[in-house]
């Protein structure tokens, strides 16, 4: 049965229109009885109440449906750039995704975030222009934008017919056929109209696209086609999913979800040409006992192997951890192993998801996509396994929070409750830390951006009832050097009656990385592992201890140039104390700078406040790296510092009468000049 599962996420920028198309998804499936509004607040991915409020999708809601006799397991992701870790968990256990473009808006930047996302996953897509009937769409201008901006080769399957409010259906080039939806049913019933003489040579010319393009793919095709020969829908079905499976071809889709316009078509293109599990690549682990690297096959009868990409804390207070099983069968009430933490967890129930609505199910197979209930200590990018075949599926990685505020609770009865909620929520959330400032006792939180805090503090507030205070926004700074530098330390103490003496000698150098370097440059092989194992300790906790100012710090290389090793005296307790004091003194004759976070922004405007845009990114330390023009529209790329974008909406608003927006997303950590 893996074969009839569809595991897809739908990615876009934000207001492109994912949950509108995601309700209708369910709607023509049969899965809602009712098509939700995001206006209105009644969708059924958006449960959260503050997604209801805003009028945005904050965390991604796993749902599944049938069509066509296939399941098809959605997510639908947020499309703000502060919740793009809801994004890139989810393309790390997806088959394959949806990608939603406004007809209108075009490529934004958070559109060409996501591809590049579900790139680095291979994940095959599809795409579909949204919102053609809204004033100012052009399905084509958007359609070379994808082709430019996307460095791919976009094959329209539907194309409109009308635009702006003469909008009234789509040509399907498969069946030459020109498909309405019915008003008086919300789009359900689809008619089958002859194609009109008006539209009739575009329609050929996109058909004659389609079937050179899936030439590339079949021989048949390419035959039948130099031979005048009829082409069957079948071959270019085939050729097509081929061409998209090697990322060779996008094929598109035109709509307009709202008005309930060519929905339908799309969910045959999710069916047609994204792969079922069986026809993805295999997996990549390793084997724990050999650090062998392997290949899980998708197979029911293989031994049990899963990774969690998601956790989330129901109301009741239950743990869900949401699953990818990629290889075996997980029943209700089993023993797991999990093979990142090397502990035991039991699988207590087993449910499949209709968004907050449970269906508990007896077992999940390979392929598929469901929640535990019971795990108590899995967190986000953990690998369960059979205890009898341990392996290790590769892990996530997440961007570093970018922006913290303190929070102080209104009472000390409120602290313990304030510490209980924020554990709970990073339990959640992989970008939301916190931390107690040792010499202050504030509690410091950091995410992503000011929404994505705001969110935090409201659901402190809401959910868990905690009343607190909240400082300003203040930004997450790291720490690095600028220069050489060597030391060398020795520990003497003595702890518990015992003498502890060891040296440790380090140089540390300045690279160019965000990330650190840890390399041992000694020579002596008599050295216990658990030595240098504490020294490697030692390092990487005064490496996020930071140097000066106690922020982490980045792009360090540390090299262990020397150990002075006593086999009478020498303990881990000494060598890790040894090497982080070792790595203080080097650090602070290092020359350290602060580095700060770095955005790239892109401004939205009407071409005449272009100008004033402009200067308002400059005025706030921001270049300008380019500039593209749409129709009436401007689009301003910059990069600009975190600390200057607090309150640059507001400004920004002024100086365009109100008509302005930008987005930013976190580009990179640079030093600080002044």
């Amino acid at each position: 049965m893996n074969e009839e599962i569809r595991n897809i996420g739908i990615i876009a920028h934000i207001d492109a229109g994912k949950t509108t198309t995601t309700e209708r998804i369910l709607y023509y499936t049969g899965m809602v009885h009712r098509i939700g509004e995001v206006d209105d607040g009644t969708t059924t991915t958006d449960w959260m109440e503050e997604e209801k409020e805003r009028g945005i999708t904050i965390q991604s809601a796993a749902i599944t449906t049938f069509w066509k006799n296939k399941q098809i397991n959605i997510i639908d992701t947020p499309g703000h750039v502060d919740f793009t870790a809801e994004v890139e968990r989810s393309l790390r256990v997806l088959d394959g995704a949806v990608g939603i473009f406004c007809a209108v808006s075009g490529v934004e930047a958070q559109s060409e975030t996501v591809f590049r996302q579900a790139e680095r996953y291979k994940v095959p897509r599809i795409a579909y222009i949204n919102k053609c009937d809204r004033m100012g769409a052009d399905f084509y201008r958007t359609l070379a934008e994808i082709e430019e901006k996307m460095n791919t080769v976009a094959v329209p399957l539907t194309i409109p017919v009308g635009s702006e409010s003469n909008f009234s259906g789509v040509i399907d080039l498969l069946k030459m056929k020109y498909l309405t939806f019915s008003k008086e049913d919300d789009g359900t019933t689809v008619i089958e109209n002859e194609i009109p003489e008006s539209e009739l040579e575009n329609a050929k010319k996109y058909r004659e696209f389609l079937i050179d393009k899936a030439s590339e793919f079949s021989d048949k095709i390419m035959e039948a086609y130099l031979g005048g020969e009829e082409i069957k829908n079948e071959d270019l079905l085939n050729a097509i999913k081929q061409g998209t499976l090697s990322f060779s071809i996008l094929p598109l889709y035109a709509g307009s979800s709202l008005k309930n316009i060519g929905v339908q078509p799309l969910l045959d293109g999710i069916i047609n040409f994204l792969p079922s599990p069986t026809e993805r690549r295999k997996e990549k682990a390793v084997r724990v006992k050999t650090g062998e690297e392997i290949e899980i096959e998708c197979n029911d009868k293989k031994e049990f192997a899963a990774l969690v990409f998601k956790v989330q804390i129901d109301k009741s207070g239950n743990i869900l951890s949401y699953v990818r099983i990629y290889r075996g069968t997980l029943k209700k009430s089993e023993m797991v192993f999990n093979s990142t933490r090397n502990q035991r967890e039991r699988a207590l129930k087993l449910i499949r998801m209709r968004s907050i609505q449970e269906e508990e199910i007896q077992t999940l197979k390979a392929g598929d996509i469901g929640v535990i209930i019971g795990l108590k200590n899995s967190h986000t990018g953990d690998t369960l396994c059979s205890e009898g075949a341990k392996v290790m599926l590769e892990n996530m990685t997440f961007p570093t929070p970018v922006i913290s505020v303190a929070i102080e609770p209104e009472s000390i009865s409120e602290m313990d409750k304030l510490k209980t909620a924020l554990s709970l929520l990073s339990h959640e959330d992989p970008t939301f830390v916190w931390k107690e400032d040792t010499e202050t006792g504030d509690l410091i939180i950091s995410g992503m951006g000011e929404l994505h805090l705001d969110i935090i503090i409201t659901r402190l507030k809401r959910e868990w009832k905690v009343k607190a205070e909240v400082g300003k926004p203040q930004v997450t700074y790291r720490e690095t050097i600028t220069s050489q530098s060597s030391s060398t330390y020795t520990f003497n103490k003595v702890i518990a009656g015992k003498e502890n003496v060891i040296g440790v000698s380090l140089t540390l150098s300045p690279i160019d990385s965000s990330e650190n370097q840890i390399v041992f440059g000694v020579k002596d092989r008599g050295i216990p592992k658990e030595i240098t194992d504490s020294i490697k300790n030692g390092i990487e906790g005064a490496l996020k201890s930071g140097i000066k100012m106690g922020y982490e710090c980045i792009g360090i290389k540390v090299e262990v140039t020397g150990i002075n090793y006593d086999e009478e005296k020498s303990t881990p307790v000494g060598a890790e104390a040894a090497a982080a004091l070792c790595f203080d003194e080097c650090a602070s004759g290092a020359s350290p700078v602060l580095s700060e976070p770095v955005m790239k922004v892109a401004i939205t405007t009407p071409s005449e406040f272009t100008g004033e845009c402009i200067s308002s990114i400059t005025m706030r330390g921001g270049m300008v790296q380019d500039m593209e023009n749409k129709k009436d529209v401007s689009v301003i790329h910059a990069l600009a510092p975190l600390k200057s974008l607090f309150g640059y909406s507001t400004v920004l608003r002024s100086s365009s009468q109100g008509r302005a927006s930008f987005s930013s997303e976190f580009h990179s950590f640079q030093k600080v000049t002044k």
